[in-house]
């Protein structure tokens, strides 16, 4: 079974990649099966919907690790979401029996589509720098790393998820370029809080750009931010 491991910042289009890999017939998807248990290890933190988060999955990593993220499925190919943040403070050595694929998007925008949702996001919350943190462990134990960025999914979702299928080892499904709109079964219980735009769609499409001026309060964030996404992109599978 190839077990597919998605480190992603929030809002980007992990839940679009998430639905393209839950349209192939051989794939199973899991919807960030570690929220639970980062939000009840981040008291302070607060998101929409928390109490009935805290509800829906166990709070306890080991649990998680060996029923969910290491569990048994029937299919020959599973394709489990995760949030970058998600990931802190736990042992990422797991991630060495994944195939693990990174996805980061421009900060910019990332932060003014976040701050919509969270007004003061901070750099744990968007994930950048976890991400580029968790990139150099896995290089350092010498693990294959993928890297995508969501601005070139979209440019060319055919050439690059042709690309990405390719270097994770399994072969490309035409049925990965579109889904049904609506929902998903495997959707969180967070879905009606952050995924309006995705259950609207029927494919990758590019949002239009907002016209609401970025958050001067937020620059510092921004400028921390870029260093980080300026270190990955050069890792980027290319549309070109």
């Amino acid at each position: 079974m190839k077990r597919i491991h998605l480190i992603s910042g929030p809002r980007n289009i992990s839940t679009a990649l998430m639905y393209s890999f839950g349209n192939r017939k051989d794939t199973v998807v899991v919807d960030e099966p570690l929220y639970a248990n980062y939000l009840n290890n981040h008291p302070e933190i607060v998101h929409p919907g928390k109490e009935d988060i805290l509800k829906s999955q166990s709070h306890d990593f080991d649990e998680v690790l060996q029923n969910v993220l290491l569990g048994e499925y029937k299919s020959d190919v599973v394709f489990i979401k995760n949030m970058a943040h998600h990931l802190d403070q736990q042992d990422w050595t797991f991630l060495s029996e994944m195939t693990n694929v990174f996805l980061i998007r421009e900060p910019k925008r990332l932060i003014a589509s976040f701050a919509q949702v969270i007004p003061n996001p901070t750099l744990l919350d968007i994930g950048l720098g976890l991400e580029f943190d968790i990139f150099k462990y896995l290089e350092s134990c010498n693990q294959p790393i993928i890297v995508l960025d969501s601005h070139e999914v979209l440019k060319s979702p055919r050439k690059v998820l042709s690309k990405l299928c390719d270097q994770i080892g399994i072969s490309f499904d035409e049925e990965m370029l579109s889904w049904p709109a609506g929902s998903r079964k495997e959707d969180g219980c967070w879905a009606k809080y952050w995924y309006t735009n995705v259950h609207k769609s029927t494919g990758f499409t590019q949002n239009k750009i907002s016209n609401h001026p970025f958050p001067d309060h937020l620059n510092e964030l921004l400028e921390e931010a870029t260093v980080y996404y300026n270190k990955l992109k050069p890792f980027t599978i290319k549309a070109d």
